[in-house]
């Protein structure tokens, strides 16, 4: 991926040094863990802190199929403040390309959203290694990179790439950097529609839905970052593509279980399947429209 140095800085917030260490791991049993995607209880981003039911073309005109106008679409919830930049190594390439990365996530759904009359809020990617808190609770390297509904931010441990590559059998490389933290940004764009709560309350009134909700949310997030790359074209180099896919399909619940119980159990997935997740990736890639990220629809 061809990236730019200096760039989007002030949308990292470094705490880096300041957790409790601790080892990485995924959580095993019988809850699958995509990429994560907290289990419940813990920090948001999963199941337990959000469930969201968006289609994104009809969020944006108001309407969910022939239903009529959705409650609280009138504006975006905020991203809270922008605090500056923290510990960033400026000689650091990886730090050089994730501040890159997030910079050119924010700024097409900032455009996208702006293209339907609407404002996109800013928010941070936070780096942390072995732990550190959110709104949604405590976070730690083993809940995986995650999206936090309380605060509106997105929490990466580095070890995550690492841990993706050497037990799960990802390519690694840059361009499986952006995808998890394009599908964690995707997270931010379904919560800042509106309509978290309402599809939430969905799920309470119906539990036997709540794994089927919560592998369709993170497939369209998957899809939304496919959108994503698709717009990203001037950046892509060789073998990108290939590095996304290779990370979706790592954080697929039948990969992940398979790696850590020895057995698969579709009925306990919260993420989708390797092939699910590698699909919906695609169609986003190949369509770069997010009107064709209705995971509910299927």
């Amino acid at each position: 991926m061809r990236w730019k140095r200096n760039t989007g800085f002030d949308q990292i917030e470094d705490r880096r040094g300041q957790g409790g260490g601790g080892s990485f791991g995924f959580p095993t049993g019988g809850t699958g863990a995509g990429i994560p995607i907290p289990l419940p209880g813990r920090a948001g981003g999963g199941l337990g802190g959000i469930i969201v039911l968006v289609v994104l073309f009809l969020l944006f005109s108001g309407v969910l199929g022939g239903s009529g106008s959705i409650p609280g679409l009138g504006g975006l919830s905020g991203g809270g403040a922008v605090q500056p930049g923290g510990t960033l190594d400026p000689q650091s390439d990886t730090d050089q390309q994730l501040a890159y990365i997030v910079d050119n996530i924010q700024t097409f759904w900032a455009s996208t959203f702006s293209q339907s009359g609407r404002q996109y809020p800013e928010t941070k990617l936070v780096l942390f290694d072995g732990s550190t808190q959110s709104d949604c609770g405590p976070a730690s390297a083993a809940t995986g990179p995650f999206y936090c509904p309380a605060d509106q931010k997105v929490y990466l441990d580095l070890g995550f790439m690492d841990e993706l590559k050497s037990r799960f059998g990802a390519k690694g490389g840059d361009f499986a950097m952006a995808y998890v933290v394009a599908h964690e940004f995707g997270h931010h764009v379904q919560t800042t529609l509106g309509i978290s709560d309402q599809v939430q309350q969905m799920a309470q009134q119906d539990p036997s839905r709540r794994n089927d909700l919560s592998v369709r949310q993170e497939l369209q997030a998957d899809c939304l970052a496919g959108v994503w790359a698709n717009s990203d074209q001037a950046d892509l180099e060789a073998g990108d593509i290939d590095e996304a896919l290779s990370a979706a399909a790592a954080v697929g619940d039948d990969r992940i279980q398979q790696s850590t119980t020895g057995q698969v159990n579709p009925e306990t997935w919260t993420h989708g399947s390797a092939e699910q997740r590698v699909a919906w990736f695609t169609r986003g890639y190949k369509s770069g429209n997010p009107d064709d990220c209705d995971t509910f629809a299927q």
